[in-house]
């Protein structure tokens, strides 16, 4: 679902995290949080486009759009540049979800 700018986005934000002197729980909710959106984003494309299902496509677009949102959280924790990264990519994943949304109560 991103696109390579976003995706670079995401990398850079992952790196500024990683490389923090910050060693907590924080930081590994962080790194959970960021795969779960990260495996979110893929299975997306999955239930819209292989199963041709924009209802769980919705579902799962929701469910990622909250874990984008954790992840930006748990980010500004560590790294307020990091979560700025990440900013974008919700707006993206917003926009997409609009445009589920609409297809489907519209087919």
């Amino acid at each position: 679902m991103s696109s390579i700018w976003g995706t670079c986005h995401m990398g850079i934000a992952l790196y500024l995290v990683w490389t923090s002197k910050s060693i907590s729980k924080t930081k590994n909710m962080a790194f959970i949080f960021f795969g779960i959106q990260y495996v979110l984003n893929i299975a997306w494309s999955y239930f819209f486009f292989y199963l041709q299902n924009p209802l769980a496509g919705f579902i799962e677009i929701l469910i990622l759009w909250l874990f984008i949102l954790l992840t930006i959280i748990y980010f500004y924790k560590i790294s307020k540049p990091a979560a700025y990264l990440l900013i974008p990519y919700l707006l993206w994943v917003s926009f997409a979800a609009f445009l589920n949304y609409n297809l489907m109560i519209f087919n």
